[in-house]
């Protein structure tokens, strides 16, 4: 399991937690899970690519 929280400069995005099957989203009172291949489509958007492909 990877686990990812994307924090900087005072701000806190969701941690993710990625295993070979799905991927956990979470932050306070809040919780996503997606499949993989659904996680790869939403980590590959042009307005998520800089976030998420420089964390992973």
């Amino acid at each position: 399991m990877k686990i990812v929280s994307l924090c900087g400069e005072g701000l806190c995005s969701p941690v993710i937690k990625i295993t070979d099957e799905k991927v956990k989203i979470e932050e306070k009172g809040n919780i996503c899970v997606l499949p993989k291949e659904q996680w790869e489509a939403h980590k590959l958007h042009p307005l998520n690519r800089q976030t998420f492909a420089q964390a992973i």
